[in-house]
């Protein structure tokens, strides 16, 4: 019998949150959600219209009425909108559909409806909405002052255009609480990004006549800047530097060559020092020497944004100049400041060469604030106290009745309910919601713990460890970083000579134990291994019946993937920070990341070019080591997984350079 047509909504959902109950296969019920699912992909408003009705009473009707109306929003009326408000009150799709709304009104200029709106919405975390709600306090006089500081931050930090950030900064340039100098510098991180749709739009609000003379710089820069010879004006000199950041991304010695010889003295000094950071942060992203002699031409770090000074810091940890790392990390910004890898660092650049009393005791306290199990630099903070990793105490077990109000909970019920019909993207937004701490009446500790409780009871890994990890006060080891399957990986680990701690940590980065997992590359399984990857590891392993198909078999998966990361680990001397960056980002690139001086595998691992792949191996070396204490019950060193990176030796062979 399908649960859906059986149950009502609430008695299916307390069905599926009881430990024993079955997981049936796409009812009826729920193949109207899907279909109706890939209906609202395509755009297919008749369909939706159709399949509508038959989800009256599913557990998941809200997302069938959400798909519907959300497809014709546009031309929807108030009185509509209102009634879908009313009947979902109180879930994440009223909330989600008045996000929507906002950004319509918003874009219709609509600002009596939108306060009104915005007046009740919950969700606060779309930075669009957030700016037109900034741009109407301000057209009310209610605004902070610092309300242009707060709509710069946004909508720098948007990679992509919008319309409420773009339009509340050209408000606020005409009301001279934004200044021209803030929307020049939007042009010039979309450049730098490589989006000059977005630099278009900036232009257009700071100096429109320009955009014909940006569409030259930006198509041909070189040919631009040797056509021209000076730059009276502030735009013309920031067309300059705009032809000089596009420049510097595909050819940096023309640029410098271009910026020193003809350009540095048509410039400003804040125009001079972004150029030459940008080329900074061009030649360190390369790994080349030359980086630190690049930024060593800007007078003044406070001229660069936080992300030029980041690659500051990593050039200069590279090229292990200390004091250079102190300064800059001294001109970010307070937040980037506060971000523990920011702080680790500050605190080693005091202590090195020969720290004072003060800059001993300095490092101290900062090393102190960041110390714990938590992630990469928490656990370098700590041994760099004289401390190892180890397990936190364990927090009092959870209550029946802690656990009845989980399984009881509307929204983490749907959200199971989608992910386990095959609407896993739609079950972790509502997921996600329902537990999201910044929410006002959010949950706390102890209903963080005992939602995570739920999703592991349902094997719902990712949920598991996501909102465990949401917790500050209480640390459960146990739910943070799960050991499903653990028969087969450690069995499968141990007979290859792998360190199972270090297989745990490499999957709970890859896939969260979500078996069918697949990127958008294609890789899939466990171990999210690539068809061509699975293809040579089977043959190299003695799998001759290897098929695609088995990719997503649990055991297949295990050992090919475990296969593969051993390959990888004996290609790479053992060391755990390159194999684990070879699997994410293929061999090759380590290949040449490990070239130049012998570095700390930390300073080497901050330097990786791609943030994926950096942000990667952190994560994978400390979950391993998180794993390690788990398994065994003993303190645990992050450093001694590290060690040293540098470039093979000549007596060291590349045992697996056909590595794929």
């Amino acid at each position: 019998m399908y649960l859906s047509k059986i149950l009502t909504p609430l008695v299916a959902c307390a069905l599926l949150a009881t430990p024993t109950a079955p997981v049936l296969a796409q009812p009826k019920g729920d193949q109207v959600l899907l279909d109706m699912q890939q209906a609202f992909r395509k755009g297919d408003r008749k369909r939706l219209e159709q399949l509508l009705p038959q989800a009256k009473g599913h557990a998941l009707e809200p997302w069938a009425a959400y798909w519907e109306l959300k497809a014709r929003l546009n031309d929807a009326s108030a009185q509509e909108v209102q009634g879908f408000l009313q009947r979902w009150a109180g879930t994440y799709h009223e909330d989600r559909l008045r996000n929507d709304w906002l950004q319509l009104l918003g874009q219709r200029r609509d600002w009596a409806q939108f306060a009104e709106h915005h007046a009740q919405y919950r969700m606060q975390d779309d930075k669009e909405v957030r700016c037109y709600a900034l741009l109407i306090e301000d057209i009310k006089g209610t605004a902070s002052p610092n309300v242009g500081d707060e709509v710069r931050r946004l909508w720098h930090s948007q990679r992509d255009a919008d319309d409420g950030c773009a339009h509340a900064a050209a408000e606020l340039l005409a009301a001279r609480k934004l200044s021209a100098l803030d929307v020049w510098r939007k042009a010039r991180l979309a450049v730098e990004a490589n989006r000059p749709g977005v630099a278009r739009k900036a232009v257009e609000i700071v100096a429109p006549d320009a955009l014909p003379t940006l569409r030259e710089a930006l198509d041909a820069p070189s040919k631009f800047l040797r056509a021209h010879s000076t730059a009276r004006g502030r735009m013309r000199q920031e067309l300059v530097l705009l032809a000089l950041i596009k420049l510097a991304g595909s050819d940096i010695e023309s640029a410098a060559s271009q910026l020193d010889a003809k350009w540095g003295v048509h410039l400003s000094p804040e125009e001079r020092n972004w150029a030459w950071g940008v080329m900074g942060k061009v030649a360190a992203q390369k790994l080349s020497p030359s980086a630190m002699g690049y930024y060593a031409n800007v007078s003044r770090d406070t001229d660069l944004n936080d992300d030029l000074l980041a690659w500051k810091v990593r050039a200069a940890l590279r090229a292990g100049q200390w004091r250079e790392v102190r300064h800059a990390i001294d001109a970010m910004g307070e937040e980037q400041r506060q971000d523990a890898t920011w702080v680790y660092w500050k605190a080693r650049a005091l202590l090195a060469g020969r720290p004072n009393d003060h800059e001993r005791a300095q490092a101290q306290r900062l090393l102190e604030g960041i110390a714990g199990t938590r992630g990469f630099y928490e656990q370098l903070a700590l041994e760099e106290l004289g401390q190892r990793v180890t397990l936190p105490p364990a927090p009092a077990p959870l209550t029946e009745e802690e656990k009845a109000a989980a399984r009881a909970n509307p929204g983490l019920n749907r959200g199971l309910y989608a992910i386990l019909i095959g609407l896993r993207g739609e079950g972790v937004r509502e997921w996600n919601y329902t537990t999201n701490l910044h929410r006002p009446g959010g949950m706390n500790d102890r209903e963080l713990l005992a939602s995570a409780d739920f999703a592991c009871q349902r094997e719902v890994w990712d949920r598991c460890i996501n909102t465990s990890e949401r917790t500050r006060g209480t640390i459960d080891m146990v739910q943070r970083f799960p050991m499903p399957f653990r028969d087969a990986v450690v069995e499968r680990a141990k007979s290859i000579g792998l360190d199972p701690a270090y297989v745990y940590g490499l999957i709970r980065q890859e896939s969260r134990f979500i078996m069918d997992a697949r990127s958008h590359v294609g890789a899939s399984g466990l171990m999210q291994v690539m068809p061509a990857t699975a293809r040579w590891t089977a043959k190299r392993i003695g799998l001759t019946d290897f098929r695609a198909e088995q990719i997503t078999d649990r055991d297949t998966n295990i050992a090919i993937g475990t296969a593969y990361l051993k390959l990888a680990l004996d290609d790479f001397g053992g060391s755990m920070p390159m194999a684990a960056a070879a699997y994410n980002a293929g061999p090759g690139r380590p290949r040449v990341w490990r070239n130049g001086t012998v570095l700390d595998a930390a300073i080497w691992a901050e330097n990786i070019p791609f943030s994926e792949t950096r942000d990667y191996v952190k994560k994978v070396l400390a979950n391993t080591t998180n794993y390690a204490a788990l398994i065994t019950g003993q303190p645990q060193s992050l450093k001694a997984r590290l060690g040293t990176v540098g470039p093979r030796g000549v007596a060291e062979p590349e045992v697996n350079k056909e590595l794929p």
